[in-house]
This record gives structure tokens, sequence and C-alpha cells, in this order.
């Protein structure tokens, strides 16, 4: 299959299904000497980790990594870094009657379109636990832009109608819907729990904000940081819209309103507002870069829905198993892997953007 692929320098691969024996990824091009362990990105796979609480799937998986190649005494050898999660809680069995029907709101109908064959357990290649190989490539690329001082705060911004209203970094950590807004967990809290009495589902919105990203990441034309940011976004299964900056607001903005003045501080250029979210002309400003993400409520609900079979027969069907009534507090670390895997690879192309970037390495 095409299409599991992302990057120009730093490259990553995943591979696997949700069901199968495990899911894991390759990453080439990341440079030698990065130090790393294993814990490193672990802890990035905990956040993603099922089971957690009463707002992610019941399913039960350690999530635990396995680095195979690439990393030799806690650094990068400038080799491919091969890892595996294996799956070790598949109940397989519990999508055995969806063989046939086609679930609303899934890839089922659209993957048998193209291929003629699906994998239906749990949505194979399709399903959310794909993103692993995902996270466990970005917990290396966020090691890496951290240690030149790049700095990631991504959180909850928003569930169904509720919204962050104040921000307290702390409280990420303090409430189970990763949201900064004490209050607004609460309230969030209180409408997932009328969306599941009523067998239902809710999306919401991730916010990522990057500090320290320097200016002239990025390229004119097809390789614009926030073209490329927007596709590796889009590419996560729930993802349905990306904003950057102001987003949609700049419908209602003026170009008074919506330009950003600049000016000088300590002689260097900043600017007193960021519409632009970090990012002018496809190319990195220098100032915090802010983009967010819209997930769509998870498909898989236990209410009664309308679809048809193989066989061209229409049918009302319950979906069974074991499945999230919410994706966007698991889908956080996801979307901030991204991010870095993107900035990665366009710190790394940028070093061969001018003979003066080339006589820094070779003279």
């Amino acid at each position: 299959m095409a299409g599991s692929m992302l990057g120009n320098i730093f490259k990553i691969s995943t591979w696997g299904e949700s069901h199968g024996k495990g899911v894991g990824v390759v990453v080439d091009g990341c440079p030698a000497g990065l130090e790393i362990s294993k814990e490193d990105i672990q802890i990035h796979l905990n956040r993603r980790k099922p089971g957690q609480n009463r707002y992610s799937t019941p399913r039960k998986e350690d999530d635990t990594v396995e680095i195979l190649s690439g990393i030799f005494e806690g650094r990068t050898t400038g080799t491919p870094i091969s890892m595996v999660i294996y799956n070790t809680s598949q109940r397989s069995h519990d999508y055995s009657e969806i063989k046939e029907y086609y679930r609303p709101g899934h890839a089922d109908y659209t993957f048998d379109s193209k291929y003629g064959f699906r994998d239906y357990r749990g949505g194979g290649r399709s399903s959310g636990r794909e993103t692993i190989g995902r996270v466990a490539a970005g917990a290396i690329a966020i090691k890496l832009l951290s240690s030149l001082g790049i700095e990631f705060y991504t959180y909850t911004k928003a569930i169904g109608p509720v919204e962050i209203h104040d921000f307290n970094w702390d409280e990420t950590a303090q409430n189970p819907l990763n949201m900064p807004d004490a209050k607004a967990a609460e309230q969030a809290a209180a409408y997932l729990e009328e969306c599941m009495k009523a067998h239902n589902s809710s999306g919401g919105q991730v916010e990522c904000i990057v500090k320290g990203v320097p200016a002239g990441l990025g390229a004119p034309v097809f390789e614009k940081l926030d073209a490329n940011l927007a596709k590796a976004l889009m590419s996560i299964g729930a993802v349905k819209a990306v904003e950057i900056g102001d987003g949609m607001d700049v419908i209602t903005s003026t170009g008074i309103t919506n330009n950003d003045d600049f000016y000088l501080k300590d002689g260097q250029p900043a600017k007193f507002t960021n519409h632009s979210g970090g990012i002018l002309g496809g190319i990195s400003d220098g100032s915090d870069l802010i983009l967010r993400a819209a997930i769509k409520p998870t498909p898989s609900v236990s209410a009664t829905q309308h679809t048809f079979n193989r066989s061209g027969e229409e049918l009302d069907v319950n979906i069974k198993g074991r499945h999230d009534p919410i994706i966007v507090p698991r889908a956080v670390v996801v979307v901030e892997s991204m991010t870095a895997l993107v900035l990665v690879d366009a710190l790394l192309e940028n070093m061969t953007c001018s003979m003066e970037n080339i006589r820094k390495i070779y003279q």
C-alpha cells in the first residue's frame, strides 16, 4: 500500500493493523548522536494509551515500545530506527458481524471500493491505532526539537460546545480531558456523560502552540510550512479541518486588522500580534507557531444506524466493540507528534537552502 510514508529528509514509514500482531514505524534520516532512551519514547505513547479513564476505549494495552535498531548506548546511530508496539488485547470476534456491512462514518465502504478487500477487525490500517507509529516517531522528533530549545504546548481547546476560557498549563495534567481550564473540563465531562447515556459520541478541537521556532522554515509554493502542516494533520484519520493563526476568522478580518505589525525588540524582529500563527508566505517568521485541528466524533456509536451490506441489502445496525466516546484527549499527542515531524524535516531541509549554511558545515 502506498501512502504510509511522510517526510523528505526525516522520513517515517508506519506499518501494522489494529488487530494484527503489532504496529510500528521506521524512522530514517535522524541525525546521529541524538541522546534518546526507550523512556523518552514511552512517555509519549502513554499519553495516547487506551483504557486510562472512562472517556477512552476500555481496550487495555500496555503499548510498550520495543526498539529494534538505530539506537545504541542511548544515542541515535544515524541508521534507520525501527520500533514495534505489539498488540496484546485484540478481541477480533467483536468485529465479525461487520464483515459484510459498512459502518456509517468509517472507511469500510471507501476501503472496499478501492481495494476490493478490507481488514474488518477494528478497521485495519484505517484504525486510530495506526497513530501509535506516528507518536513513537514523533517522540524522537520532539526530543530533537527540545534539544534546540523548541517547546510544545498542546491541549484540548474544545469538546463539543464547551471551550476553554482560562489557561493554566499545569491543569492539563490534572484532568483526563487534557484541558488547561478546570471549569471547562468539568463542564465538558458533564457533556460527555450526556453523550454516553444517549449512546453517542463527541468531537472537539486540539490546539498546538510551538515556541522557539526559528524564522526561515518552509519554502514558497508547494513546500510551504503551513501546507505541509495541514497535510500532516489532515492525514490523522479523525481530523476534518485545520486552522493556522486566526484560521477561519480571517473571513471577517480586514487587511489592517489581520496584518501583524513588526517592531524591533533588542535589535531583533518581533510582532505586536500573531494573526498569522507564526507563518508568512509559507515560511516561519520566528514567532509562536499556532495551529488547531478539528476532531470528528467517534463514528462507532451503539445507537441504531442505517446502512447496507456487500449484497446490496439495507439494514439497521448497532455497533459493538470497545470504542472511545471521544477521541480528542488521546489525539492531543498525535497532533503534537505530526507537528514535530514536519518541523524537524523543515529544519533539516533548511540546512541546504543557502551557501552560507553549507559553508558553516564544510568550512
